[in-house]
């Protein structure tokens, strides 16, 4: 199973995606084969199309100088070690050597890298040591990347913007969850396991952040430079400022959790103080909903599904009993919560 993990993805690419690789290395062979008529296939030409196409514009915009880079210095390499080293079994490995240090000599990243002691490997390989074929390789790899970028164009250039909204929703809809369970663990007396459970569920909200950030930033990078990311832009920014709004109530809910997990006593569901707490929290994931529901709500909406609770903080005047330090560390969360909920500056 782990053999099978380490080559399997979690999900198939999409269709679209192997269509436009195949397509891309098709038409890299035709171009160059018509263009370039004498000497080997364009097995160069080829290789960089199907690099070339990546999920997004961008990265295939970076892949194709990535590639490119990589394939001039390689070749001039290596053309130079065999038009200087004829034997092939001595020449191979400096070119090799060679390319490597050059691109670690210039600071090449490692895919360029990589790239440099590939395309030496494979001028040594197929025999060649004219700068002629140099020349021709060169050309060869320019056209192919530059037709696996012209292809990503074309075919539909995908935008990642609903799987980071629902990413986005998804966070909120949990958070709200967490403190309406906490806003109910805070009523009534709790058991070690419930106290666990809830510790445990509070902390599974630093995953949903994550995977709401890693959304963003692949709904950011759908963007660049594609054609469709006009239209697409304004709701990218309210999905955006939603996940900025709601990334430091995570953290403010999770600390809450926590101090209610240490300092946990079973009289602390009988202070008003508390249960006052308690309703400000139900307040609080109300308003989580209200924020994520928003965009979607019409003007025939109902009253109380559009207009956010938090309409007043709570007052306290003086902490009841031994439970001071659990009910300071409660309000001040809840006062960060709170300005989080209720801050002046609106969502785009």
């Amino acid at each position: 199973m782990e053999v099978l993990s380490a080559v399997r993805a979690k999900r198939r690419a999409p269709l679209l995606q192997i269509a436009k690789s195949a397509v891309a290395m098709i038409a890299a062979w035709l171009v160059c084969g018509w263009l370039i008529p004498d000497g080997p296939p364009p097995v160069f030409a080829a290789i960089a199309a199907l690099l070339v196409v990546q999920p997004s514009l961008n990265q295939s915009y970076l892949k194709a100088i990535e590639r490119s880079a990589g394939v001039v210095v390689g070749v001039v390499v290596a053309s130079g070690i065999a038009m200087l080293v004829a034997d092939p079994v001595w020449s191979l490995p400096l070119s090799i050597v060679l390319a490597l240090g050059v691109a670690w000599a210039v600071r090449m990243t490692a895919g360029t890298t990589n790239q440099v002691a590939i395309s030496a490997l494979l001028v040594i390989a197929l025999g060649a040591a004219t700068p002629g074929y140099a020349l021709d390789r060169i050309i060869e790899t320019v056209i192919g990347a530059a037709l696996g970028f012209i292809v990503n164009l074309v075919l539909v250039p995908p935008v990642a913007i609903d799987p980071a909204r629902r990413a986005v929703d998804a966070l909120g809809n949990e958070l709200a969850a967490t403190l309406e369970r906490l806003a109910d663990a805070l009523m009534r007396p709790q058991t070690p396991s419930q106290l666990t459970e809830l510790m445990v569920t509070a902390r599974l909200l630093r995953p949903m952040r994550e995977a709401a950030d890693a959304a963003i930033d692949d709904a950011r990078e759908s963007l660049t430079l594609n054609p469709r990311g006009g239209r697409h832009r304004g709701g990218f920014a309210e999905t955006v400022a939603l996940r900025d709004r709601f990334s430091p109530i995570v953290t403010q809910v999770v600390g809450m959790t926590r101090a209610f997990y240490d300092r946990y006593d079973s009289a602390v569901a009988d202070d008003a103080i508390v249960q006052g707490i308690a309703e400000q929290l139900r307040r609080c994931a109300h308003d989580v909903v209200f924020l994520v529901r928003r965009a979607d709500a019409g003007p025939d909406a109902p009253v109380t599904e559009t207009l956010p609770a938090l309409t007043r903080p709570l007052q306290v005047h003086r902490p009841d009993g031994d439970n001071w330090i659990l009910v300071g560390s409660l309000l001040e969360d809840l006062r960060r919560v709170h300005e989080g909920l209720t801050e002046d500056d609106p969502l785009p």
